[in-house]
């Protein structure tokens, strides 16, 4: 398996060099050259494998250069019970709050959030990688909240890896910057930035643009820019559906379609949807919910995008989809348009700072079954109360954006998935809102949110981020 970049500057190169490379030399995105089919055979082989079986079989159809028995290895670590429950990811049918309705649970790791499944694989392979090779890195990422904790979980400790995590100032949630800025480890950076999750994003590319400096200090990304990511996260959307039809007759279960809702800022989760379904995973539809950052929203309701400044992306409470420019939608452009109408798009986009694609509104809905809705802090209080009151269970306002937008969106008929983003005890203010009260911290939790903090807030200047790096990376050359 091979990998190009979108804006077509970069020869091919393996998995392997993919996890290590985060942005493209051309400033791209890591796309597979062709992508591996999984047809109704084939998903039907994968049927009984437990969950870090089956992530090693998803995973290994990108990384070709990985042995399969060292990438066992890697899927057994990450998915091990020290890091997740068995099963990693349970789903929990919702059929009081509306029929057919599924919550399919992606935050039982070590940080209550999605982004555990493919951070902590990425926290065995890349190290797997560097050892090969004798190499380090130094991982530069971006977090609207729950990105960053689960990248330093990943990889703290872990030699020959440092991380540089920013954030942007005073916009997460006390547990989310508890998670994160609390690690005393020496190889973890906690840089917050004064500004947004955009501001913080374009800090990371900008370093990454400059490749003389990348390269001294061996710069790399593990946020959703980087494919090893994506290509986890496709595992959960294998898992789903083979739990959903594991109880259907064998001649009922090929093509046996549902729909999956997914609380989207970055785009990069409901990728990983969107190639499964491309691979072959009958997802009818994949249903984009945004907050009132919506500018995916409009994208695909109207084909018109136009990615906000800072100043016009809001502050919300479900902070972590607090984006207004969604990186992540350049792979699927790329796909959309085609290798040569992306690039005229592209050089559009970056001069105009908006496209007009309305044209291909009726393909990404037809072809692709993208539809999108958004959900504003009323319709989140309202969905964690009805859930809460007709099942018990508590949602975070991620989730309760997803749980909104399934609500408008299903069709009788089509089981409708739910992904969780997080534990409803990252976000314990809007849940205290929304139900009268919140649910009381564990130990566990009050020793987290009681602990010393470490971090660096810095104006949001890439000269002072490089000097940070420069400083404390690993082995600069």
């Amino acid at each position: 398996m091979q990998f190009i970049s979108t804006r077509g500057g970069m020869e091919p190169i393996g998995f392997s060099d993919v996890l290590l490379t985060g942005l493209a030399p051309d400033g791209g995105l890591a796309v597979p050259a062709e992508l591996p089919s999984l047809d109704s055979s084939a998903l039907e082989e994968l049927r009984a494998l437990p969950y870090a079986e089956l992530a090693a079989t998803v995973i290994g159809l990108f990384a070709t250069d990985i042995a399969d028995d060292d990438l066992l290895q890697l899927t057994r670590a990450a998915y091990g019970e020290d890091h997740f429950p068995s099963p990693a990811v349970p789903l929990t049918g919702l059929d009081q709050v509306a029929d057919g309705l599924v919550l399919v649970g992606l935050s039982e790791g070590p940080t209550m959030a999605f982004k555990d499944l493919a951070m902590q694989f990425l926290g065995q392979a890349v190290p797997y990688v560097l050892r090969k090779r004798g190499l380090v890195l130094n991982i530069l990422g971006a977090t609207s909240g729950d990105t960053g904790s689960a990248a330093e979980h990943a990889f703290r400790g872990q030699d020959g890896v440092s991380v540089f995590m920013l954030s942007p100032a005073g916009r997460m949630s006390d547990v989310q910057r508890a998670q994160m800025y609390s690690l005393a480890d020496p190889n973890i950076h906690n840089i917050a930035v004064e500004g947004v999750f955009d501001d913080c994003q374009n800090l990371v590319k900008a370093v990454n643009a400059d490749t003389d400096f990348k390269a001294r200090y061996s710069i790399g990304a593990v946020n959703s820019i980087n494919f090893g990511r994506i290509a986890a996260q496709i595992v959960y959307y294998v898992w789903s559906w083979l739990r959903m039809t594991d109880t259907l007759p064998a001649e009922d279960r090929p093509g046996y379609r549902v729909d999956v809702v997914v609380p989207s800022g970055n785009f990069g989760n409901i990728y990983a949807g969107h190639l499964a379904r491309e691979m072959g995973v009958p997802l009818r539809r994949l249903l984009l919910a945004t907050n009132e950052n919506d500018v995916l929203d409009e994208f695909f309701r109207t084909g018109i995008y136009a990615p906000r400044s800072s100043a016009d992306t809001l502050a919300t409470s479900s902070p972590s989809m607090d984006i207004s420019k969604a990186s992540n939608l350049e792979r699927f452009l790329w796909t959309l348009l085609g290798p040569e109408q992306f690039s005229t798009s592209w050089k559009e986009l970056e001069r105009d700072g908006r496209i007009d694609l309305s044209a291909h509104v009726g393909t990404m809905r037809e072809r692709y079954g993208f539809l999108s809705a958004s959900s504003s802090h009323a319709d989140r209080l309202t969905a964690i109360t009805l859930v809460h009151a007709t099942t018990g269970l508590l949602i975070d306002p991620h989730t309760a954006d997803g749980v909104t937008v399934a609500l408008a969106l299903r069709e009788s008929g089509f089981p409708t998935l739910v992904f969780e983003t997080a534990k409803a005890a990252k976000f314990g203010d809007t849940v205290a809102e929304a139900l009268g009260s919140a649910p009381a911290p564990d130990e566990a939790l009050r020793r987290l949110l009681a602990a010393e903090q470490h971090v660096v807030t810095i104006a949001d200047d890439v000269e002072t981020l490089r000097a940070l790096i420069a400083r404390d990376a690993l082995g600069a050359v």
